[in-house]
């Protein structure tokens, strides 16, 4: 993996583009707020909200069931969606910039979503979508803030179970620190499940790759799973009973 510049030059103006990197330990659920059962930090549930997390089976945190028995929709080949794309295996990232629209390509599952710059509204009839739809402001030379909304509501927000409803805004900042450094923070707003914003996501750093590094493969292959499940999940679900 290449080395970072020591002394990275200023940030770019009114630009995130580029490989973001978040390490090989940030990746996976780093700097998201922790399922570990205690109080303090847990998200403001509504009573629905509870309702509904209650409902979902998550593998991990202190919830978690045994493999076999979750009720997680990623398991059956559903997207992540949003924000739980940014929330779970967040891997190396490109970003690709035009000046009516931001890509950005996710390693895990070879996902892309369109985040618009253009100055457009959000439609007033959005049809529901795995990954919302997304628009995005400059509020100052280095950070793009985005909101998303219209997340289709089978989703989770994230790999905990917490639920979310069809009327969520998805708050994201994405900081350019300086030439070589990114930072990315969530926030989730949801009053049907949430009495309060609360944020998922706290100063995620990037670091930025050369335009040739090589961007491995990851993806959910059904066929893969299957077998995962018949060699593994399964026989160790069955033996809990």
């Amino acid at each position: 993996m290449a080395e970072v510049p020591k002394n990275p030059a200023p940030a770019p103006r009114h630009d995130i583009g580029g490989t973001w990197d978040p390490g090989p330990t940030q990746g996976i659920q780093a700097g998201v707020r922790p399922d570990d059962g205690i109080p303090e930090d847990q998200p403001p549930y509504t009573p629905l909200g509870l309702e509904k997390l209650n409902e979902n089976k998550p593998s991990a945190g202190f919830r978690s069931v045994l493999p076999g028995d979750t009720n997680d929709p990623i398991d059956k080949g559903d997207p992540q969606g949003m924000p739980r794309e940014d929330l779970y295996e967040l891997r190396v990232t490109q970003i690709v910039q035009f000046p009516e629209k931001v890509f950005v390509l996710y390693t895990n599952g070879r996902v892309w979503r369109v985040i618009w710059t253009d100055g457009r509204d959000f439609p007033k009839d959005m049809e529901p979508r795995w990954f919302g739809y997304s628009i995005g402001r400059w509020v100052n030379d280095t950070t793009l803030v985005v909101e998303t909304r219209g997340v289709d509501e089978r989703t989770w927000a994230d790999r905990a179970g917490r639920p979310h409803s069809a009327d969520m805004v998805v708050k994201e900042w994405f900081h350019r620190v300086n030439q070589n450094r990114l930072e990315l923070s969530v926030q989730i707003d949801d009053s049907k499940m949430y009495t309060k914003p609360w944020m998922a996501l706290y100063k995620l750093p990037f670091d930025l790759r050369s335009p040739d590094y090589d961007v491995r493969e990851m993806i959910f292959a059904p066929s893969d799973f299957g077998e995962y499940n018949r060699l593994l999940a399964n026989p160790v679900s069955d033996s809990g009973k």
